[in-house]
């Protein structure tokens, strides 16, 4: 049996946050993906998943925003203090999203539709005042998973999400309640891929989205075909996730309910003497609190999915919230919700925030479950040196500052130094498949790039050299690509010259002959030295430069 639960969320919650406007084309990217953009990006071709420069070429407007969730977080604290006047305990899956069971507040508020319609009219009023008024979505259903779909079916005022299948006629705008005991004739007919859908992950395990292409070529089109095999048998076929999703298809919670109460002696909590003022200081201590937690669910064979985090000033003010993950917690995971909650909460409006600085933390797992472990790869995959090495770089982050770790990342082009570039290894996803991590994944056919193989190694900046013929002048390349004469020497810039050997090209490179601030003509040549090295050389501009250098 499935709780009566509501869910609140936006689809666009990112962009809210960002400070975007729903009638300005706006985007948030990660890792140069997609993940949010604004109902009038969506008219111009916008779609979350895009890789960034396929968004701007189908928007050229689009401003561009970094995804930042403490960001998100902050601004959502608004949303969790109107909905706290419904229902004491919110449980928080993600910034921009919340789920509460009904029962108590249904009752005391007239019933789940008039509920439902009260919370949407009060989160209205907030958003009204960052220019997204009827943005959010509510919808109630039995289990968080149907009321994330009831609440994805509804149908905002401004457009800011994709208006969803499934919603039932004559609903109020932004609102959908599914009736008691209806959410598996309201699932039925939703398509299967709904499954790995990001944002109405409400705690299912992630592994669950993965097993969307297999239902699909099995011919499990919809969520009613799934659910109409023997429960038994997908269990066998598929273990855990097969089951979680069969649960879900159903129409019933993700896990069977758990009555048992988590061991007292779980709970951890710290006092900060003197209180912390400032979120770095709290989320350092928080650290170290959620590594003890992690040690103790560890010991005991347990995983976490739900936390909750508990924060009081010097003056007994308090700040408590319940925070789920897809899948289950990790402690890197609770100490940023640490941060994403405490700064909220410092950062409030004035009469809001808390009048002195953090003395007490405490972490309470709410919900545990038994570890299902994980299989690390043999030859490949993620290994313990993978999760050794994200948690070091997490740290030198941490001391150093988020752009301090760099990562490469293949962008294809022409020219060597442009081919593979550092990225911040804080705007990408190392533990997740990148499509601009190996060469072979960028498709683009880059006409005039220098074949292979490719050089070994790649000046900082180009080194000024001298490119010259039998007769002593300059080697030159007119307009239609006739080389005036063969290199015959080098020269390096404050160094010696050298015979050339043998010589190719040229590669010709008109880049960006439409900007004629950004236009670039080059022509690239290879040369084999009398010392036996071998050099890209370059000539833009009149001037020559070694580019790369070939081991």
């Amino acid at each position: 049996m499935a709780i009566r639960t509501m869910a609140v969320q936006a689809a666009d919650w990112p962009v809210i946050a960002a400070g975007g406007s729903p009638q300005e084309p706006t985007a948030v990217v990660v890792a140069n993906r997609v993940v949010a953009c604004s109902p009038r990006a969506r008219q111009e071709g916008v779609r979350p998943g895009q890789r960034r420069r396929e968004a701007q070429g189908r928007c050229p407007a689009l401003e561009v925003v970094e995804r930042d969730e403490s960001r998100e977080a902050r601004a959502f604290e608004a949303v969790l203090r109107a909905i706290e006047s419904f229902t004491p305990r919110l449980e928080l899956i993600r910034p921009g999203a919340c789920v509460f069971p009904t029962r108590g507040p249904s009752r005391y508020f007239g019933g789940d539709r008039s509920l439902a319609v009260q919370v949407h009219t009060a989160v209205d009023a907030v958003l009204a005042g960052r220019g997204w008024p009827g943005s959010m979505q509510v919808g109630v259903a039995d289990g968080p998973f149907a009321a994330a779909l009831a609440a994805r079916a509804a149908t905002p005022a401004v457009g800011a999400a994709r208006p969803g299948p499934g919603a039932p006629a004559g609903h109020e705008p932004g609102v959908v309640v599914v009736a008691p005991g209806a959410s598996p004739s309201f699932l039925a007919p939703l398509p299967v891929g709904v499954l790995a859908r990001t944002e109405l992950r409400t705690g299912h395990d992630r592994d669950v989205a993965e097993l969307t292409d297999v239902f699909l070529r099995l011919g499990l089109g919809t969520l009613g075909e799934l659910a109409a095999l023997p429960a038994p048998d997908v269990l066998a076929r598929f273990g855990h996730p097969g089951a979680v999703a069969h649960r879900l298809a159903a129409g019933l919670d993700h896990r069977p309910p758990d009555t048992r109460d988590p061991p007292p002696d779980l709970e951890v909590s710290t006092e900060l003497d003197p209180p912390a003022e400032r979120v770095d200081l709290v989320a350092f201590v928080a650290k170290a609190l959620a590594d003890e937690l992690f040690d103790q669910l560890g010991a005991r064979g347990l995983s976490c999915t739900r936390v909750v985090i508990a924060a009081e000033t010097e003056h007994g003010e308090t700040s408590e919230r319940a925070w789920r993950h897809e899948g289950v917690l990790t402690a890197g995971a609770v100490t940023d919700r640490v941060r994403w909650q405490v700064e909220g909460w410092l950062h409030a409006a004035p009469h809001l925030r808390p009048s002195g600085g953090v003395s007490h933390v405490r972490l309470i797992p709410d919900e545990v479950v038994a570890a299902h472990g994980r299989q690390l790869g043999f030859w490949g995959g993620e290994t313990e040196a993978d999760t050794r090495a994200s948690r070091a770089l997490a740290r030198v982050q941490g001391l150093l500052g988020p752009d301090a770790v760099t990562v490469p990342e293949w962008r294809g082009r022409r020219g060597p130094g442009e081919q593979l570039v550092l990225v911040p290894a804080a705007t990408v996803d190392l533990t997740a498949p990148r499509p601009a991590t190996r060469p072979e994944w960028v498709t683009a056919p880059w006409p005039g790039r220098v074949p292979a193989p490719a050089p070994a190694v790649v000046p900082p900046a180009p080194v000024p050299v001298e490119v010259i013929d039998a007769d002593g002048y300059p080697v030159t390349v007119s307009g239609r690509l006739l080389v005036s004469a063969a290199p015959a020497r080098v020269v390096l810039a404050g160094g010696p010259g050298f015979e050339v050997t043998a010589w190719a090209g040229p590669w010709p490179a008109d880049e960006r002959w439409w900007d004629e601030a950004a236009r670039r003509r080059r022509a690239r040549f290879q040369v084999v030295l009398e010392d036996g090295t071998a050099h890209l050389v370059t000539l833009e501009g009149g001037r020559w430069h070694l580019e790369a250098t070939y081991d």
